[in-house]
């Protein structure tokens, strides 16, 4: 054993003759730098990736904010389109332009022979209030610091006094420089 423990001290200084002698820094550099730019660019990029990430997570609950906004506007409208159709709120309104209601329908066939007996709509006296009105509330009465006696009252209109010419009378036409 002794033998092969020379022989293997023989080789082995053959190889240290070979290798240069002292240490061997330069072969380890760009390894570590290989390394290092790895590693750098793996943290940038995985900060580049979170941000992003950030960023879509505020774009998001920034569009579920405002879709909340346009849905809770979208209901408070639909109420007032619900509030305005309903049948009292219809009558109402209609009332306030002069309609009134309509009398017995009458019907066209396809040959043009009329079915029923076409009446006249007739202005019937304005019934009480709606139940609809009666469950409104109340507006606010006047502050107390203003007083019947003290608030302004406004000067009553009147039609115009002289009467129109009747539709017979027609104006006699005239001739420029006669």
């Amino acid at each position: 054993m002794n033998s092969a423990a020379k022989q293997l001290k023989g080789r082995a200084a053959r190889l240290a003759r070979l290798m240069p002698s002292g240490p061997s820094t330069a072969a380890r550099t760009p390894f570590v730098l290989l390394v290092v730019v790895l590693l750098g660019g793996g943290l940038i990029t995985l900060l580049l990736l979170n941000s992003a990430l950030n960023q879509g997570s505020f774009k998001l609950s920034e569009l579920k904010r405002k879709t909340t906004e346009l849905t809770d506007e979208q209901q408070a409208l639909q109420r007032d389109v619900d509030d305005r159709s309903a049948p009292g709120a219809l009558e109402r309104r209609a009332r306030e332009l002069g309609m009134v209601p309509g009398g017995s329908p009458a019907f066209l066939d396809p040959d043009g022979t009329v079915r029923g007996v076409p009446g006249e709509a007739t202005a019937l006296p304005s019934p009480g209030p709606s139940p609809m009105e009666i469950r409104k509330p109340t507006l606010p009465s006047p502050s107390p610091t203003a007083s019947p006696a003290t608030a302004p009252v406004p000067a009553p209109t009147t039609g115009p006094t002289t009467k129109p010419s009747p539709p017979s009378a027609k104006p006699t036409p005239t001739t420029p420089g006669r």
